[in-house]
């Protein structure tokens, strides 16, 4: 009986074993192709626990290759979501806002954060820490990698508003994890059962590896890679899983409900707008930028900026916008770009505020400093969010830019997310391109410069033999160059197949070891998500690129050592 069939007997929901399903799922949005065997739309937490099960059984004949790996919008650019054995697609029926309150929501992982938010905006309700793709990615995915995006300057990362979480765990039961604190903790510590040896294995291992766990915690305000080992409490005083499994990948279990806080957004905002011939100018500006506390601060460079002015017709769809009045608000720039001027970088300063005037005043206030302080370099006031629009678009749209209109080329996020301290990126930008113009790559940057995240997706040609060296090299070259600043190889992608690799170079043997060790505490069989977080080498890894000179070669199995 094949392993489709065998699943059909144990849960509600549909089990895809279809070729067009298992194309569809082989693929995210990364460099990575893995097929899987099967693909189950799990009803309710009951069949997802019973998966488990299932799974636990199958694993105890020695040498099954079987597991697990839930899946939401596929947005994801590291290889996540990719696995050959068992697809858990959340999309289908955990797609459901089960209870929104005044300041909370618990809602299911398959719900899209656009739907979402459409919800919790009906009572002034956002869930800030929302990335470019919101329009089509999920909060469950949001939780996996413990996304940010363009607020989390002043609001931060979902980390910070996840309460608790409902998980199927390696026991194949449902569990609530939450931050345990006091005599609640107590109380765990001394539960018989699977949950109850977790969380005592889990405050063994924060108490006596203190100094260790410390000594590896990023240096930079951002980071998704590594499990957060350094944020979940002391594990005497408390104890917070829930924190943990935010940002794991999907790899120590399988979440079926998020309790999320959320804020009020601020209804009016205004921006400035500067344009920087220099990446030298950096260096004054962004410390300039930062003390006027903006809400948003973010970048593109220039082939991002001449994508955006190309195709600026299409945005008009987009932002609801006429073509005339949208072509009329894109002249300044076409004219820039006529006459030669593109800028190395353009740089967004959002401010938001209870009225208009206020919002305008704090962006006119800083383009005003700017003009005075930094004559060399260009200012614009985008007077009211409709106006902030257009540029919005081309920062929110430069991936998806690349990946449709570039013909013969295809998008490579393989350096895509790292982050360096912001007051470093003067010396390290001019020493990152100094990397890359030694290969012929078509490639945009953005970014979150105010905390100095960037995205750098270069466009190879899939059919170059050599490239699958090249990726490996210049992976190792820029991740190097990130890490001797004391950076992070992910802010907010994850580390997935893509990253997973270097985790140990992030954090040294000694705290790589103690990421092992979580992943065997939760799922001791190895049965969620594998290959990604730890256990993978960067052979692996290369072994599923999507391109025709290494599909073509025997597959590999994804399923690596703990």
């Amino acid at each position: 009986m094949s392993l489709g069939e065998e699943l059909k007997r144990v849960v509600k929901g549909e089990v895809d074993t279809g070729a067009e399903t298992l194309q569809k799922f082989s693929r995210d949005a990364s460099l990575f192709m893995i097929k899987p065997e099967v693909v189950v739309s799990p009803m309710d937490a009951e069949d997802v626990a019973a998966i488990v099960q299932f799974v636990n059984v199958r694993k105890e004949k020695p040498g099954t290759h079987i597991s697990i790996t839930a899946r939401s919008a596929g947005t994801d650019m590291s290889g996540g979501p990719l696995n050959d054995s068992i697809i858990l697609d959340m999309t289908k029926h955990f797609s459901k806002l089960l209870e929104l309150s005044e300041t909370t929501a618990l809602v299911e992982p398959g719900m899209y954060f656009r739907d979402f938010d459409k919800e919790t905006k009906k009572k002034d309700l956002e869930l800030p820490s929302y990335t470019a793709s919101r329009e089509l990615n999920t909060v469950g995915g949001m939780v996996a990698n413990n996304s940010g995006g363009e607020k989390n300057l002043k609001y931060g990362k979902t980390a910070r508003y996840v309460e608790e979480l409902g998980m199927v765990l390696a026991d194949g039961q449902q569990h609530l994890l939450k931050n345990m604190k006091g005599h609640e903790l107590e109380e765990k510590l001394a539960e018989p059962g699977f949950e109850g040896d977790v969380y005592r294995k889990m405050s063994a291992l924060v108490r006596r590896h203190k100094n260790i766990i410390e000594k590896a915690r990023p240096h930079v305000e951002k980071n998704s890679s590594g499990y957060a080992l350094w944020d979940i409490g002391d594990g005497e005083k408390s104890l917070n899983l829930a924190r943990l499994m935010v940002g794991a990948q999907g790899t120590l279990g399988i979440i079926t409900e998020v309790k999320l806080s959320l804020v009020h957004p601020k209804p009016f905002a205004a921006m400035t707008v500067m344009f920087l011939n220099d990446l030298a100018e950096l260096g004054s500006v962004v410390p300039q930028v930062l003390l006027s506390k903006p809400d948003s601060f973010e970048s593109y460079d220039d082939n991002t900026f001449k994508l955006g002015t190309k195709y600026f017709l299409e945005f008009a769809s987009q932002m609801k916008a006429g073509l005339f009045s949208l072509g009329i608000s894109f002249l300044p720039e076409l004219w820039m770009l006529m006459t030669g001027g593109v800028p190395k970088l353009i740089l967004l300063a959002e401010f938001r505020a209870g009225t208009q005037a206020e919002a305008l005043q704090k962006a006119e206030d800083l383009a005003e400093e700017i003009r005075q302080t930094q004559p060399h370099v260009g200012v614009r006031v985008a007077k009211n969010e409709a106006a902030a629009r257009k540029y919005w678009v081309i920062r929110r749209e430069s991936f998806n830019l690349l990946r449709k209109k570039v013909h013969n080329r295809r998008t490579a996020p393989f350096i895509d997310d790292f982050v360096v301290p912001p007051n470093t990126m003067p010396e390290f930008l001019p020493k990152l391109q100094e990397i890359l113009s030694h290969y012929d790559l078509q490639y945009t940057v953005a970014g979150h410069v105010g905390d100095g995240n960037f995205h750098i997706i270069p466009l190879v040609d899939p059919t170059d033999p050599k490239m699958g060296k090249v990726i490996d090299e210049l992976s190792h070259k820029v991740y190097d160059l990130v890490l001797s600043y004391q950076g992070s190889i992910t802010g907010e992608h994850n580390d997935g197949l893509v990253r997973t690799p270097y985790v140990e170079k992030m954090f040294g043997r000694d705290m790589y070891g103690l990421f092992m060790e979580v992943k065997k505490i939760f799922d001791p069989h190895n049965i969620f998500n594998p290959g990604k977080k730890v256990g993978l080498t960067y052979s692996d890894a290369l072994a599923h690129l999507d391109l025709p000179t290494v599909q073509s070669t025997p597959e590999t199995k994804i399923e690596k050592k703990q």
